[in-house]
């Protein structure tokens, strides 16, 4: 049973933004702060991710833990009923009010990141989802401290010089032919 009214539970859930969250403000700082340097929901790209740096061809995703079904596995097929069987994560608990409709939407939910971040990674971008439960205050720093550390990794790996092995010459073989002079 719901503690509020239908009408507060609408207002309640109006309120929810999908831009400027806590969370991505969070990772926002922390990046500029790192002295990276980003577009914010870049319109082109699929999904339109959060944070775009295209110097690294990286897109960030900050993703709620209950909307994105953080650490919930859903069975392969689903099913008319609600699933029962779901277990809860830490930080995402599916309610059991209306259970059907929030099992549908996250479950939409997971899909469509999958896919998003299918059809980036085929237009050569990589992608990065950060969760919410992963910017708690005693973990922020080490999470961007871990993002800062693969942003690096992945400019260093597109930068990298190839270096050519030739292969050993011959003390003998080394002796070039002069050309003739010419008459």
């Amino acid at each position: 049973m719901d503690k509020l009214s239908p009408e507060q539970r609408h207002r309640n859930m109006a309120a929810i933004h999908g831009k400027d969250t806590k969370p991505e403000m969070i990772v926002r700082r922390g990046l500029w702060k790192r002295g990276f340097r980003y577009r914010l929901n870049h319109k082109r790209l699929p999904g339109h991710p959060d944070l775009v740096l295209r110097k690294y061809r990286t897109c960030i995703f900050v993703n709620g833990c209950f909307w994105h079904g953080h650490n919930v596995t859903f069975s392969d097929k689903p099913s008319g009923k609600a699933e029962r069987n779901i277990e809860n994560s830490e930080c995402c608990k599916i309610p059991k009010s209306n259970r059907d409709f929030w099992v549908a939407k996250i479950r939409r939910n997971k899909e469509r990141d999958k896919e998003e971040q299918r059809k980036l990674a085929k237009m050569g971008w990589h992608c990065i989802t950060v969760w919410e439960c992963e910017l708690r205050p005693k973990q922020s720093e080490r999470t961007l401290d871990s993002i800062a550390f693969t942003l690096n990794h992945i400019w260093l790996q597109d930068h990298r010089i190839d270096t050519v092995f030739y292969p050993p010459i011959d003390e003998e073989s080394s002796l070039l032919i002069a050309a003739e002079e010419r008459e």
